[in-house]
């Protein structure tokens, strides 16, 4: 899979990204640390945890990352979930959470099958 198929899979904006980071090798390098790097493991740990400021800590990281490589689907959930925590809990986190789990694993999934 390239890049930019990768890209499609999981819904993210390829051509907004190579504009940003100006190669697919660059993209590459940083998709392949993206898992290790995001945020999510932590989110994950603090949402089982019920540590709410935590979990809203590593939302924030996560949507970052996102955005900053293009990562549209999951940049959107973690937004979401990410402002659903700006207060603590709430009733919608649960399903923000989950949408966001989803999101993670599609995105993963893609990454791991680039070539």
């Amino acid at each position: 899979m390239t890049v930019e198929e990768c890209y499609n899979a999981f819904g993210g904006d390829y051509s907004e990204a190579i504009g940003r980071l100006g190669s697919d090798v660059l993209i590459k390098r940083f998709m392949l640390k993206f898992s290790s790097q995001c945020g999510y493991d932590s989110l994950c740990k603090a949402m089982e945890e019920e540590d709410y400021e935590a979990a809203f800590t590593a939302a924030h990281t996560l949507k970052g990352v996102c955005m900053n490589l293009s990562f549209a689907v999951l940049g959107k959930s973690s937004s979401l979930l990410t402002e659903a925590l700006r207060n603590g809990f709430s009733e919608e986190v649960p399903g923000l959470f989950g949408q966001v789990q989803e999101d993670y694993k599609k995105t993963v999934d893609a990454i791991n099958e680039v070539a």
